[in-house]
């Protein structure tokens, strides 16, 4: 499941209700922000041991892979993520979140093959969501300002008066 949109519009939120829903059916379900996630494939390379992480991944049904291409990896970084992705293909599944549309991931793969096979085990057998609208964010304080006026309020006003206590 790949979900794509603007900031705000959702993303996470939709694939955690997904995510929860799995794990109440019995699913293992990984949760990880892709620069967690990269970081530890990254130690697990330099140590020689991203085979043995990557087996262990493999015992979850799932793994939710939040904000793809929001922070700008080096190449070593996004050929750890590859690597991941292509071994999960057609085994277990992938749930991420991404700002960027497919037309811009060579931005984060950095490599137009790498791009073009990461793209091609992640659209095979998936559901693809687009959330085009605006930020729930944007829109909450967009209502907050509105919601306020331009005359200072009553001294007092807002503030709860503390109760009385009397000493026994």
């Amino acid at each position: 499941m790949l979900a794509f949109g603007n900031p705000g519009s959702g993303k996470t939120h939709l694939l955690c209700a997904i995510a929860r829903e799995l794990i109440e059916q019995g699913r293992r379900i990984l949760f990880i922000p892709c620069s967690l996630l990269v970081q530890r494939l990254l130690v697990a390379k330099r140590d020689l041991e991203l085979h043995k992480l990557i087996n262990k991944l493999g015992c979850y049904d799932a793994i939710v892979i939040d904000d793809i291409g929001y922070i700008q990896h080096s190449r070593d970084e996004m050929e750890v993520l590859f690597t991941l992705l292509a071994d999960r293909y057609e085994r277990a599944s992938v749930m991420l979140t991404s700002n960027l549309p497919f037309s811009q991931w060579e931005k984060i793969f950095k490599d137009p093959m790498t791009t073009a096979a990461a793209i091609d085990r992640l659209v095979h057998h998936s559901i693809i969501l687009e959330l085009n609208v605006e930020s729930y964010r944007l829109t909450a304080a967009r209502g907050k300002t509105s919601d306020q006026s331009d005359t200072p309020p009553e001294p007092g006003a807002g503030e709860e008066k503390a109760p009385d206590h009397k000493t026994p």
